[in-house]
């Protein structure tokens, strides 16, 4: 039988409530300060920094989660731990996930990867879905895209994989960069040896993030990339079916 966590402090840079997007259901999705990665087509870079969030203890995030349970569970949703990294903060992760199973809600986790090396036995007991982000399938458009190396969310992978646990995988479709056949092919062969991918989300990349990157006196590289089409969305969600995966 496991005991509560004594409250942990973290730095949260906000919550909310969301329904579709961060795992079935309607969901409580607290939003963690603080991730490694640079990425190009970031939407929040305002989480980069752990110092930019607000300093809460994981009892104060529980009890916002609580206020929200009847409506939460009758859509068969539960809370989702997001960032900016929330791996970036194991600790406060850890307390928040079991916080969320004692409140009765399904847990879900929302990382890259890159940190997985930091998430311990218990974060991942008290996880029932990840939320994975593979950003490209190679290594140089990896480094390109997010500044940092790909290899270690690969290892994350597979040890998800090893412990059967849940995965949608999450690509985001960035003409020019990860729309290419070899990304894309490259990161479906992976997805589909792993045995524990129940989804695959094609992500379109927009420019919804540029006014926060110009606020923040940061030039936004891909101001003149253009979303990807319909048919170029259906091309990389077919590619993924071709290895016996489910694609949205």
């Amino acid at each position: 039988m496991t005991t509560a966590l004594a409250p942990v402090t973290g730095s949260v840079h906000s919550w909310d409530i969301s329904t579709g997007v961060d795992g079935p259901g309607t969901r409580f999705v607290t939003f963690l300060s603080g991730c490694p990665l640079r990425c190009l087509y970031c939407q929040n870079p305002d989480t980069w920094l752990r110092d930019n969030g607000i300093r809460l203890g994981s009892d104060d995030i529980l009890a916002e989660a609580a206020k929200c349970v009847p409506f939460i569970t009758a859509s068969g949703g539960g809370a989702t731990l997001s960032g900016g990294e929330p791996l970036q903060q194991p600790q406060f992760a850890t307390a928040l996930l079991r916080g969320f199973r004692e409140l009765g809600l399904h847990t879900a986790l929302d990382t890259s990867g890159y940190l997985g090396g930091l998430a311990g036995d218990d974060l991942l007991a008290a996880t029932d879905l990840v939320l994975l982000d593979i950003k490209a399938g190679q290594a140089q458009t990896y480094r390109r895209l997010t500044s940092r190396s790909l290899e270690p969310t690969l290892r994350f992978a597979e040890r998800l994989a090893a412990l059967g646990k849940p995965v949608w995988l999450r690509y985001v479709l960035v003409p020019g960069i990860t729309d290419a056949p070899a990304e894309i092919g490259a990161v479906a062969r992976f997805a589909a040896g792993l045995g524990n991918i129940e989804r695959v989300d094609v992500l379109p990349f927009h420019t919804l993030g540029q006014a926060k990157w110009e606020a923040l006196g940061r030039r936004f590289v891909l101001a003149e990339t253009p979303a990807p089409t319909p048919e170029q969305v259906e091309r990389a969600r077919a590619e993924f079916r071709s290895q016996g995966l489910t694609a949205h």
